[in-house]
């Protein structure tokens, strides 16, 4: 059977750079976004690179309806899941004194509610992989960031909601891990990507991480046996203080 992978936030930086690696293994991949444009761009790209099969499902991930069907057109195309990569999510900075509570408010649907209504909904597609390939087992790899280990001012809604994330990870791992479903958070500092854009100024491209540093260690991972569970990894920048973003 072919392993399956459904990656969120897919279309660029390290979620497109996480499918290509897949799809050079030969996954089957759901790979979802935002732009429905960007989206099918990329999902041509993973054919070309050899994934056996990709469905693109355009979502927002701030709608609480969308994690379902996100999940429901994977199940649909494949039946089972190997891999669940989180990785979409939105950041903005501000002081806790007047951050907008809209703004929080969707921080908190795309970082938190809508990573664990994907893991809730996937859980029987991963076990389903897991009890079919007992030694590898079924992983989750959520993108976290070093600000939900080690708090940085001005960013605190942004630290609060991937601080939860890794508490989710390490719960999954207790609740699941003996079923063969084990999970692990990668929590980086600033990675060169757009996202990373409006802190470029202060803190130069060329001293951020790249993003094949976390694609990496999301390929390690995706290769450990059932057996080991890694819960987060915290990756730093050469040169930083290693507890700041």
């Amino acid at each position: 059977m072919t392993a399956s992978a459904l990656v969120t936030g897919a279309s660029r930086g390290i979620g497109l750079g996480v499918a290509l690696r897949l799809a050079e293994q030969g996954y089957a991949l759901t790979i979802s976004a935002r732009g429905e444009e960007r989206l099918e761009k990329a999902a041509a790209h993973l054919r070309e690179a050899g994934a056996s099969e990709v469905r693109a499902v355009a979502a927002d991930l701030a709608d609480p309806e969308a994690p379902a069907r996100v999940v429901g057109a994977h199940e649909e195309s494949f039946g089972t899941m190997r891999a669940l990569i989180l990785n979409a999510g939105v950041g903005t900075a501000g002081a806790i004194a007047d951050f907008p509570a809209r703004r929080f408010d969707k921080t908190l649907a795309v970082n938190l509610a809508a990573p664990f209504a994907l893991l809730q909904a996937s859980l029987p597609l991963l076990r389903a992989a897991a009890a079919a390939d007992p030694a590898r087992g079924a992983k989750v790899v959520a993108l976290s960031s070093i600000t939900g280990v080690y708090a940085e001012a001005g960013l605190a809604a942004y630290g609060a909601t991937k601080a939860a994330l890794i508490s989710l990870v390490e719960t999954l791992n207790l609740e699941e891990s003996g079923n063969g479903v084990s999970a692990s958070a990668i929590a980086p500092a600033y990675v060169d990507t757009d996202m990373s854009d409006w802190i470029k100024e202060k803190i130069p491209a060329e001293s951020m991480l790249e993003v094949n540093d976390v694609v990496e260690l999301v390929d390690a991972l995706l290769k450990l046996s059932s057996r080991a569970v890694l819960p987060r990894l915290v990756l730093s920048r050469a040169g930083s203080s290693m507890y700041e973003a």
